[in-house]
């Protein structure tokens, strides 16, 4: 099987790293993160079609309150536990996670 190399969207991102910080807190954020992860290899793989994760992160997202809230929990995270966010690029998380870091940190 040939694998894809192919860039998870914006809201896979923030689940993903959402799930990331908090897996530490909660032992079922570590279930659900290696869940999601499993699914995104199979996207890779052909396995699994990229709406179906696609609805699936989406699910995730909502239970927690949406992007913009996940997002939010994220940078809130990262920025009481080492006082500022590094995370850096041109992608659609990462300009909407700056400006909420930004905010939190003018506070």
């Amino acid at each position: 099987m040939k694998k894809k190399t192919e860039k998870p969207s914006a809201e896979a991102k923030a689940l993903s790293l959402f799930l990331m910080a908090y897996k530490t807190i909660n032992p079922i954020y570590k279930e659900k993160a290696k869940r999601i992860n499993k699914q995104w290899d199979q996207v890779g793989l052909n396995l699994l079609s990229r709406a179906d994760y696609m609805a699936e992160v989406k699910d995730m997202l909502s239970s927690y309150g949406g992007y913009s809230e996940v997002v939010e929990k994220t940078v809130r995270y990262y920025i009481e536990k080492t006082g500022e966010w590094k995370l850096k690029g041109n992608d659609k998380y990462c300009l909407d996670a700056k400006k909420i870091a930004d905010k939190i940190l003018k506070k």
